[in-house]
């Protein structure tokens, strides 16, 4: 991501992600789905409910059509499973940072 000129700030959790300063200030979030403490689509619900409705795109290893369907009928900006091209999840990056302009 860098090396196409975002700015990117990695997290150990969801958890760090949701105490550290940079909620507030991020344009697009990219979280695994399957994560310690708080799953990808559960940090994506809690974002929403607390009025911080950032631009989230999902990645998982394990397709689930029911999820999929679930989490981008939430507004989540696109669900990938792994792998998956990089050309694709900058399309993404890009839709993203549509949606925050």
């Amino acid at each position: 991501m860098t090396s196409h000129g975002y700015n990117v700030k990695a997290f150990p959790s969801a958890v760090a992600f949701l105490k550290s300063t940079h909620v507030e200030r991020t344009a697009c979030l990219i979280t695994d789905i399957q994560m310690p403490d708080m799953t990808g689509v559960d940090l994506h619900s809690h974002l929403s409910k607390l009025g911080q409705p950032i631009p989230t795109i999902l990645i998982t290893a394990y397709l689930d059509e029911s999820v999929r369907t679930r989490v981008l009928a939430d507004g989540v900006i696109c669900y990938l499973t792994k792998p998956f091209d990089p050309d694709t999840l900058f399309a993404c990056v890009r839709t993203a940072l549509e949606r925050t302009e």
